[in-house]
């Protein structure tokens, strides 16, 4: 066994990739996340929750585009420069997140993750976070991207 995959094995170690909604960053597993994209010509969808930006053509296959800000009760936000959409494939549907910025990846081991709070942990529009990332320059909230939708909404979402 190398020293490498020692170090591993011990460390229990992920990557993740961090965004930001405003202030608040975020990280995703790495593991989670198809492509990150520009933002491109949205087809805006009659009668889907006001989270649904739309749908786009994503080298021929439909993705539907979520605002995460929407979907999290924040105040929306112009697209600009930074922003980003985050593509995942979940349950046959190819949904994209927008958010406001990627900046990087980062590998946390299991020694920096602690879990949500207990208070926080109880709210049923909390089973999306799976804890918060201890990193040198300040906190992260992990998600679990596959959370964020009930099973309806993802109905709606795939049509």
């Amino acid at each position: 066994m190398s020293y490498h995959s020692q170090i591993v094995n011990v460390d229990n170690t992920i990557q993740v990739i961090v965004f930001s909604l405003g202030d608040e960053r975020y990280g995703v597993e790495i593991s989670q996340v198809k492509e990150i994209i520009l933002p491109t010509q949205i087809t805006r969808i009659p009668n889907v929750p006001g989270f649904v930006e739309g749908v786009l053509n994503l080298r021929g296959q439909i993705a539907t585009i979520i605002n995460l800000r929407k979907r999290l009760g924040k105040e929306s936000k112009k697209n600009d420069e930074n922003t980003r959409i985050i593509v995942i494939e979940y349950n046959n549907a190819t949904i994209g997140m927008m958010v406001d910025s990627v900046s990087e990846v980062k590998y946390l081991s299991s020694q920096n993750i602690e879990e949500i709070p207990k208070f926080l942990a109880l709210r049923d529009d909390s089973k999306f976070l799976k804890g918060v990332g201890k990193l040198e320059d300040g906190l992260l909230t992990l998600m679990d991207l596959k959370e964020l939708f009930s099973e309806e909404e993802l109905k709606e979402i795939r049509g």
